[in-house]
């Protein structure tokens, strides 16, 4: 009657994490709902943050002098974003639909030695600056050198750096005018239009006019306001220097497509070369499957023939020793040594293992669109601290198996060890981001609903699913453990376990690595994920190959005469952690072009958090697949 019920408890959980999510894609995600526009509707652009692949730090739009308007206004956002460093603030761009603008300026500033200097960091770090409008981020198309197709840039780089004119020494030039493109799909019926694509091409202009500035009625020059296009006719980029005169211009034109407005994400979810990354997920999906249907077919010969013999040898009462797997039938289910932090590592994985889930099938659904800023790691975080209640469960049914009774400690270290050690390393990488002054800093309100999160949300849950598990009847094994422990023969060098572990490893890894590399991409190199439903298999793909190769080596193990699989199971998936932390390293070296300390301090940090979780994660899976195949195993003989 147990699993019913546990059954019935994990169905009711996921029905209210679903209402959860269709209540919050529905009212609070923005953007979400298609607006209409007519002709010479007024819409503003926004700007986000500064981004570099080079850093890594964020930074507001405003921490360079750009134009602003009178009354800078936050957008509202959500946790992810605030913990991705985006600053969505107002901005002096203000276009009117389907109303093309020419040589409009925006202002007119004049650089001193410090803005000079912080132009020119910018620049050295290749930041790109990032605008929305009607929830879109801004592209700028680049047309590929070997092939005719064009492919989009997140953004615009704030300027450039090279040699001008003849000029023996590197000079910086800003973009300093941009020249905006707004796709629109219109409706024949209604006249009304809806945005489908918004896109720019910078340009850096010295701008010349006669007379005085006269705020932004002054005549250029070096644009004509009535002409159909701009046409540039100075020679010369607008360089940055101290005591440099830049005035910032912009134009707007507005082309109908045929896009609607249900696809108009596809221009932004093509980023990445598709034709490889598909061939890869179904290389790597093949493989593993062939590897996989190998192994269980050994598996289930051998292990039939292991058990017919056994009982076989019970019916015609032989008088012969036992050998192999059922001669240490009397020490299998010995509870480990450190098996309190056995169970903590068990139910933190089994609450990693819900959160990915979850997620994961909610994101294949489409409640988790990238089109969503912040909404994916905003539902993490909150469909981690409601798993707890399984972290909880779980830590607790295995701690009364070994027949432990203070269920509160076990408990409080399911709650707080974990989790704790996380908090810390976040808490240090998050004050090297404050040293640097960078928008991807948490805030202090932030980080108080993480720590809420976690006190008040996940550790109550821990708790309450602690307390039901501690009151459901103890796992009991199928044969009984002898009072004195079997001496363990020596081993072969190849059941070293150092090594059997390291070898458990490489398989799960390879299942998943060229996954990796695509989200690997896409977190540092700030392009969109967007292929769920491949990521949903891949993950299937890598429980089976934790399970089946944890399997494997736990059965050669108990032939050897070794019963100490406790730990041994966990650690051999859990191994695959160490090679993605290895290849991480790789990525990093022969990828990203990270020149500053504390951008490869973050990095590593980061990919260290996301190592440790991807090893409870398997660890935990590489554990419950080897507990089922030993009391599988030993139910099936016929023991005096």
């Amino acid at each position: 009657m147990e699993v019913p019920s546990f059954s019935r408890w994990i169905s009711c959980c996921f029905l209210v994490l679903f209402v959860f999510f269709a209540m919050a894609h529905s009212f609070y995600l923005p953007g979400v709902a298609p607006q209409d526009f007519q002709k010479g509707d007024p819409l503003k652009v926004k700007v986000n943050k500064l981004a570099s692949t080079r850093t890594q730090l964020p930074y507001s739009y405003y921490s360079l002098p750009y134009c602003k308007p009178d009354r800078i206004v936050d957008s509202a956002e959500n946790l992810g974003e605030v913990l991705r460093g985006d600053r969505i603030e107002n901005s002096v761009y203000e276009f009117r639909m389907r109303e093309p603008q020419m040589c409009n300026i925006a202002c007119h500033i004049v650089l001193n030695a410090k803005t000079a200097k912080e132009f020119k960091e910018k620049i050295d770090d290749e930041y790109r600056v990032n605008m929305i409008l009607d929830n879109l981020p801004l592209v700028m198309p680049i047309k590929r050198l070997d092939q005719d197709s064009i492919i989009y840039q997140h953004g615009f780089h704030v300027g450039l750096k090279g040699i001008y004119a003849g000029s023996k020494d590197e000079k910086y030039f800003i973009h300093n005018h941009l020249t905006f493109t707004v796709k629109f799909h219109k409706d024949a019926q209604t006249n009304a239009a809806r945005i489908v694509g918004f896109e720019v091409k910078p340009f850096s202009v010295k701008h010349e006019y006669d007379g005085k500035w006269t705020d932004n009625n002054t005549r250029l020059n070096t644009c004509d306001p009535h002409a159909k296009h701009t046409v540039t006719t100075s020679d010369s980029p607008q360089e940055v220097a101290d005591k440099k005169e830049i005035i910032f211009t912009y134009d707007v034109e507005f082309q109908e497509s045929d896009i609607k407005w249900a696809s108009r994400w596809d221009t932004y979810l093509l980023m990445t070369d598709d034709q490889i990354h598909w061939f890869s997920i179904v290389n790597s999906l093949m493989i593993v499957l062939f590897l996989s249907g190998m192994v269980a077919m050994i598996m289930l010969r051998t292990l039939y023939r292991d058990i017919s013999k056994y009982n076989q040898l019970e019916t015609q009462e032989e008088a012969q020793e036992e050998t192999g797997w059922k001669l240490v039938h009397g020490d299998v289910f010995r509870p480990p040594t450190n098996s309190d932090l056995l169970c903590v590592c068990v139910g933190t994985g089994v609450q990693f293992l819900g959160m990915t889930l979850v997620t994961m099938i909610f994101a294949v659904l489409g409640f988790l669109s990238p089109s969503n800023r912040g909404g994916l790691m905003t539902a993490m975080l909150l469909v981690w601290a409601f798993m707890g209640v399984l972290a909880g469960y779980a830590s607790a049914r295995l701690y009364k198996m070994f027949r432990g009774s203070e269920w509160k400690k076990i408990t409080l270290q399911t709650a707080f060890m974990f989790p704790g050690v996380f908090f810390v390393v976040f808490f240090i990488l998050n004050a090297l981001i404050w040293g640097e002054r960078s928008s991807g800093a948490v805030p202090f309100g932030t980080m108080f609903a993480l720590v809420f999160l976690w006190f008040g949300v996940s550790v109550p849950l821990v708790f309450v699913g602690s307390y039901v598990g501690f009151k459901k009847p103890a796992i009991e094994g199928p044969v009984k453990t002898n009072k004195i422990p079997r001496q363990i023969p020596e081993q072969a060098w190849y059941m070293n376990p150092v090594f059997s572990i390291l070898i458990g490893g490489i398989l799960p890894f390879g299942a998943v690595f060229v996954e990796l590399f695509f989200i690997l991409t896409s977190i540092w190199l700030q392009q969109f994920y967007y292929i769920f439903g491949f990521l949903l298999v891949v993950f299937v793909i890598l429980v089976i190959t934790c399970a089946e190769i944890t399997i494997v080596l736990c059965y050669f193990q108990l032939c050897s005469e070794d019963y100490l699989w406790w730990w041994r199971s966990y650690l051999t998936s859990g191994s695959s952690a160490l090679y993605l932390f290895v290849y991480s390293a790789f990525y990093f070296f022969t990828k990203l072009e990270i020149t500053k300390p504390v951008s490869g301090i973050l990095y590593f940090g980061y990919m260290l958090i996301a190592s440790f979780a991807f090893f409870v994660l398997t660890g935990t899976i590489g554990f419950y697949a080897c507990f089922w195949f030993t009391r599988r195993i030993y139910s099936s003989v016929k023991i005096d």
